[in-house]
């Protein structure tokens, strides 16, 4: 028998088997449409303590940002979903401490929906093509399942919406050893560059031309890499899990048969009751398996005053973001150059906390930061400006936020490196780097490769 426990809130919990790895509970749900997986990649990485994982999002009328749309419209486009949250999930109370989602909205941003944000024209290439379609990808998801690994618990949670007969219909999924199978993924080519390294290097020097001339102080340059694929993409994200697990990967499957695949390392912004906190990475270095290299390199990172300083730049960035949202005087940071050692690399993190303005919501706080800082450069509009200047192709998921607004309004986001999208056969994936008055173009080049080479090399050992 399961537990069942009916909040005075209205929201369900009903306790479910708890699983040591959440990819074995997410196969009994991910046929589902919309499947959904926020993973904290535990066991892997035994910094994460919550997987959400979600299916069968409702046709509630989400609020939605068109591709080219302008500044007004984009603005009005998180006023709305600010109303829509209010006016859809009501008064539903905050349920419990150890409860981070207990359904609402989930998705995902593209970083270009950061260009009318900041007053700044589409994409280049988007504006040629007359590509079409939405910036935005935000579902309405009314019940889901929480895995804590903290405590060693799963429940699922459910809205007032959703109906005691579906709940059982979900445990008995859910208790069901049984999991669907798809067919495995394989690339049918290798990966390939956007860049040529020569390119690469002409888009650096320009770079450095308009650090020197005052233009700007530093900004991300990425490349983008793409194969064709067949077969299914979980196939590929478990082996990813595998190879680069982070404590803010995540897994969706869209109607249009895309998906996304994120390994990011990185919180954007996350919202815990008024409580306000940004996670900034600048600063990386390679992982190696020989114990003496790979301390060298930590130690290399931590003493670095190039990255250092680069830090610096998006800590002071990621304040004056976080200040349109805080209460004055409220923003802190909290820890400064932390290292933190991930299977593939070492990063620099800071992290920057504050107090939200009593009068302002999870979205006003996302529109006011969009997109992060430590993705863009410094100062952020004119760095956006100069990457849709050199980068050939819309970057997309990439840099853009996988994130959830829960009903209760708790809310997080990472930002999305290290992230996969599948889309007509073929799946792209992207390696940037900040570039600073003393950067050095091999360095900056080789560290894009630093960043993805082993997940691109992980994927093409799949090769047809």
């Amino acid at each position: 028998m399961f537990a069942v426990l009916t909040l005075t809130s209205g929201v369900s919990l009903d306790e479910v088997p708890y699983r040591r790895d959440s990819c074995e509970l997410f196969e009994h749900i991910r046929a589902m449409p919309g499947a959904a997986f926020f993973d904290s990649a535990y066991p892997h990485s035994i910094t994460g303590r919550y997987d959400i994982l979600t299916a069968c999002p409702v046709d509630a009328g989400v609020p939605t940002l068109a591709r080219n749309s302008s500044a007004a419209q984009s603005l009005s486009f998180f006023d709305q979903l600010s109303r829509f949250q209010t006016e859809y999930f009501g008064a539903i109370q905050p349920v419990s401490q150890d409860i981070p989602f207990c359904g609402g909205i989930l998705g995902y941003l593209d970083y270009d929906a950061g260009y009318a944000l900041n007053r700044l024209p589409p994409h280049g290439a988007s504006r040629q093509s007359g590509t079409q379609g939405l910036l935005s990808h935000l579902q309405v998801y009314e019940w889901a399942i929480i895995q804590d690994h903290l405590l060693g618990r799963a429940v699922l949670v459910a809205l007032p919406s959703v109906s005691a007969s579906r709940r059982r219909e979900l445990l008995l999924m859910l208790r069901d050893s049984a999991a669907s199978t798809r067919d495995s993924f394989q690339l049918e080519t290798s990966f390939k560059s956007n860049f040529t390294s020569e390119e690469y290097a002409l888009a650096y020097e320009e770079i450095k031309d308009y650090i020197y001339a005052g233009d700007c102080y530093q900004v991300n340059l990425a490349q983008r890499f793409t194969a064709r694929f067949e077969g299914d993409p979980w196939s590929a994200y478990k082996l990813l899990r595998g190879v680069a697990s982070a404590p803010f990967s995540a897994y969706i499957a869209q109607a249009d048969n895309s998906t996304v695949m994120s390994l990011s390392p990185e919180r954007f912004v996350c919202l815990h009751g008024q409580h306000v906190e940004a996670s900034p990475i600048k600063g990386t270095r390679p992982r190696y398996d020989d114990a003496e290299d790979d301390l060298r390199a930590a130690t290399e990172l931590r003493s670095s005053e190039k990255d250092r300083a680069e830090n610096l730049m998006i800590v002071d960035l990621l304040r004056n973001d976080l200040g349109r949202s805080c209460v004055p005087g409220s923003i802190h940071v909290d820890r400064l150059f932390e290292l933190q050692s991930f299977p593939t690399v070492h990063h620099l993190v800071s992290t920057i906390s504050g107090e939200l303005m009593p009068d302002r919501s999870a979205w006003e706080l996302l529109r006011d930061s969009f997109p992060g800082g430590s993705i863009t450069g410094a100062p952020k509009r004119r760095a956006m400006e100069i990457i849709t200047q050199l980068e050939p192709h819309p970057r997309q998921v990439y840099c853009g936020s996988m994130l959830y607004v829960s009903a209760d309004g708790r809310m997080d986001s990472n930002i999305a490196i290290r992230t996969l999208l599948c889309q007509n056969n073929e799946v792209h994936c992207w390696g940037g780097g900040g570039i600073v008055a003393d950067s050095q173009c091999d360095q900056e080049y080789q560290e894009t490769y630093d960043k993805v080479g082993k997940l691109l090399s992980a994927l093409e050992g799949m090769r047809t």
